[in-house]
């Protein structure tokens, strides 16, 4: 994770995980820190979230979960993802996400939440979680596509298209893999140019008037992930992940 200042008011924070940027408990809850710090400077006028690699997130680190011998892990990347996500949403400036390659998983939270989303033409955004023996971010998603398309893709763990998510509207800008992290900037640069006393005022004033309670819908969703462990359920799918 990196955090740099990457032109007056635009704070950058960078996630570099490889292989697939799958995210440890240790992994979201820096992430969640690293944002948390950002919007509480002064300085910031609006958050860039990007990353580097192959894709922008794969979700969780399945092989964490797998190594863990009780449901510490599970436990623990449960509560990173929530503090990440979270993040993302209270950040007291706009968050701007630049996404390319896969977006998956605990990915979807983090777009979900954001503000102002601008991806790649390669970009795909989905939830494998019923392949991976859970579930969860359904309550992001629903903010990027319509129910039927999200519930669709819930259960066929099929992703969409930066394309198709363009023409929802919920995607800003669908730009070559070469002019994301520009772009990106460029929209960044165009918001800390107002008043950040307004801005800011203007990200509160938004989440207070949002339909519904993010943090508690997703936290309703991990309870079925619970009760799939602890059945058994998500350990029989898991062990063929990756086979």
């Amino acid at each position: 994770m990196t955090v740099s200042t990457a032109s007056p008011g635009v704070v950058e924070v960078v996630m570099d995980a490889p292989p697939v940027n799958a995210l440890t408990a240790a992994g979201w809850f820096a992430l969640a820190d690293a944002l948390t710090a950002a919007g509480a400077d002064p300085a910031t006028h609006v958050v860039v979230l990007r990353a580097e690699g192959r894709g922008f997130n794969a979700g969780v680190d399945i092989k964490e979960l797998q190594a863990c011998p009780d449901n510490s892990a599970l436990i623990g990347v449960n509560r990173g993802c929530s503090a990440a996500f979270a993040a993302v949403y209270d950040c007291p400036v706009p968050v701007v996400t630049a996404v390319h390659g896969f977006c998956l998983g605990g990915g979807v939270g983090l777009v979900g939440n954001s503000d102002v989303i601008v991806a790649s033409e390669d970009a795909t955004f989905g939830l494998p979680e019923v392949d991976r023996g859970a579930l969860g971010a359904a309550t992001h998603l629903s903010r990027l596509v319509p129910q039927h398309l999200m519930r669709a893709m819930v259960y066929t763990a099929k992703p969409a298209t930066a394309a198709q998510l363009h023409a929802f509207g919920s995607v800003h800008s669908v730009v070559p893999r070469e002019q994301l992290r520009a772009t990106a900037l460029d929209l960044g640069g165009e918001i800390a140019a107002k008043s950040s006393p307004i801005i800011r005022a203007a990200k509160e004033s938004l989440n207070g008037i949002d339909p519904w309670d993010v943090k508690r819908s997703y936290r309703y969703e991990q309870g079925f992930t619970f009760e799939l462990n602890l059945s058994g359920v998500a350990d029989e799918v898991r062990n063929t992940f990756g086979r």
